[in-house]
């Protein structure tokens, strides 16, 4: 009684507050903070989990490379690694690679001349091999330290060209070549049907909202980027624009890095260098450790090259088109068909981002009727189009052109074509007389999506073929100089299941007596001849199913 009389207001006050947090903090101690999840529920604000990695390769031992599928310049990894800017396989059996100049090259510009195809062999800069033993001592971390391996994953399924810009800033080089042989060779090495069968070994994301359009048939994974690894931004570009047109049209996910962007990579993983004397010793003694070296892996890498593909016999001897070589090996894997249906996706994700209408196609008998064992076209298992459209693209006001009397004798044939069937077989077939340059990037994919027969001398303006729709008579028409050909759009017609015809004036070749290569003086002129009634002629028995 006599402490509790000496005690002051204040005191009172002091010791009352001391009670309180004692017992609210003793209650907190004692029920844990689980009792009042309120605070939690109540946020409204949602609770997100780190996914944990499929596998962690960080404490693992390294991945060995594994050829996924490989034709001459064409060449599809499983865990293919780079350091200081070699590609390396890391492989405990070196044997179970094609040689290293078919799958790669220096990447320097191709001319034919014997000092520069010596030039564009590859070295160990450009690729090599490396042991488990060597790639652990290199780039293996020490676990027992808590040490992960010093690589970094470089996420999803990545393409690796290694062309010069010589070639890929051109339409037709970058689009029809290019393009054309990736999607061959992926969707070949991915689909379920074919020998090869490896759908399980690509990066594939989880499902997320999207506004593009989901496909009905199969569809190989998609890839997460390009990588130009001898291209800056520009160098990928052709001057219409329509490189990046159809790359960004048909994989709009697709990220882009360039060469500047792969010489960052380079310098990320190359040995530090020492800067004054006093560092000399130490960066020998990092080096010898090898505890500053580096590495980038990437999981699932299409490595593409164009003087490797040259080294093919495809490409090298028959076709001079390096995605030859591509399509005839997953044609022989049974990954893709010889009508173009592995194709059709990316069409028509382009055709849908220029604004093409759907088509209207009607079967005149079904594929199980075709016979494949007679001699017979596989074409006629396509589709027969519900309209005729007629497609001359003319050149006249660029350098190589017909004879301006030959062109003109040409429309006039064209014209009478068209008049003639509408009067006497009422007939409405529609006949197209353009410069495409006159039109926009959507106007030239809408004109050309619904053209059945596509006709022009021989030059980039027949690139757009590669956006018609196959069908039973669907055909490209070249017009050449006399004398002369060359495989670019006899190549890709055919690849993509359609017919080529190449005219001489009034003679017409077609596959398998297409004409040997050429380039007489008039190649490229402007004076080439065309007889424009043969032109005419042949177009009609083309779409009356003669030829």
């Amino acid at each position: 009684m006599h402490l509790l009389q000496n005690l002051s207001r204040r005191d009172g006050v002091l010791i009352l507050i001391g009670a309180s947090c004692v017992y609210i903090l003793t209650t907190f101690l004692h029920r844990g903070f689980d009792s009042m999840p309120s605070i939690v529920i109540n946020s409204g604000l949602p609770t997100y989990h780190t996914p944990a990695p499929i596998l962690d390769l960080g404490f693992a031992k390294l991945p060995e490379t594994g050829i996924i599928a490989h034709a001459p310049g064409w060449t599809l990894f499983r865990n293919l690694y780079m350091s200081n800017g070699t590609l390396f396989l890391l492989s405990s059996n070196f044997s179970d690679f094609p040689e290293i100049r078919m799958m790669t090259s220096t990447g320097l510009p191709a001319y034919n001349t014997p000092e520069n195809i010596a030039l564009r062999e590859p070295t160990k800069q450009d690729m090599d091999f490396i042991s488990p033993e060597e790639a652990e001592a290199h780039w293996g971390g020490h676990a027992q330290d808590g040490e992960r391996n010093r690589i970094w994953t470089v996420e999803g399924n990545t393409m690796l060209f290694n062309d010069p810009s010589q070639f890929l800033d051109h339409y037709y080089h970058f689009v029809a070549e290019l393009l054309v042989g990736a999607r061959a060779f992926i969707y070949g090495a991915f689909n379920p049907t074919s020998r090869l069968s490896l759908a399980k070994d690509a990066s594939t994301p989880e499902l997320h909202p999207t506004f593009n359009p989901l496909p009905s048939v199969y569809e190989p994974p998609s890839f997460s980027r390009a990588i130009f690894i001898h291209a800056e931004s520009y160098g990928w570009r052709d001057k219409p624009g329509f490189n990046s047109f159809v790359l960004r049209s048909a994989f709009p996910s697709l990220t882009i890095e360039v060469a500047s962007d792969w010489a960052d990579r380079v310098n990320a993983t190359a040995p530090p260098k020492a800067i004054d004397k006093d560092a000399v010793q130490h960066s020998r003694a990092n080096d010898d450790d090898n505890d500053s070296r580096r590495a980038w892996h990437f999981p699932i890498a299409l490595l593409t090259d164009r003087s490797a593909a040259f080294r093919g016999e495809s490409c090298g001897s028959r076709t001079q088109r390096t995605a030859s070589e591509a399509w005839e090996y997953m044609v022989d894997q049974g990954g893709i068909d010889l009508v173009g249906t592995w194709w059709n996706n990316v069409r028509e994700a382009v055709w849908r981002f220029a604004g093409v209408k759907k088509q209207v196609f009607h079967s005149r008998r079904r594929p199980d009727e075709v016979n494949d064992s007679a001699n017979e076209n596989l074409q006629m298992k396509l589709p027969i189009p519900e309209n005729i459209v007629i497609t001359y693209v003319s050149r006249q006001e660029v350098r190589r052109h017909l004879i301006p009397e030959d062109h003109d004798a040409l429309v006039d044939a064209l014209r009478n074509l068209v008049k003639r069937k509408k009067v006497e077989e009422g007939k409405d077939w529609e006949l197209n007389i353009v410069r495409p340059e006159m039109f926009s990037k959507d106007g030239q994919i809408q004109l050309i999506a619904k053209s059945t027969i596509l006709l022009g001398v021989h030059g980039n303006g027949l690139t757009h073929l590669v956006f018609m729709k196959p069908s039973q008579v669907s055909a490209v028409i070249e017009i050449f100089y006399p004398g002369g050909f060359a495989h670019d759009y006899e190549w890709t017609t055919r690849a993509l299941g359609m017919r080529h015809f190449t005219v001489w004036n009034d003679t017409y070749f077609t596959r398998p007596n297409e004409p040997s290569i050429g380039y007489p003086e008039g190649f490229q002129g402007t004076s080439i001849p065309v007889h424009g009634e043969t032109v005419a002629q042949l177009i009609e028995d083309r779409l009356e199913g003669r030829l």
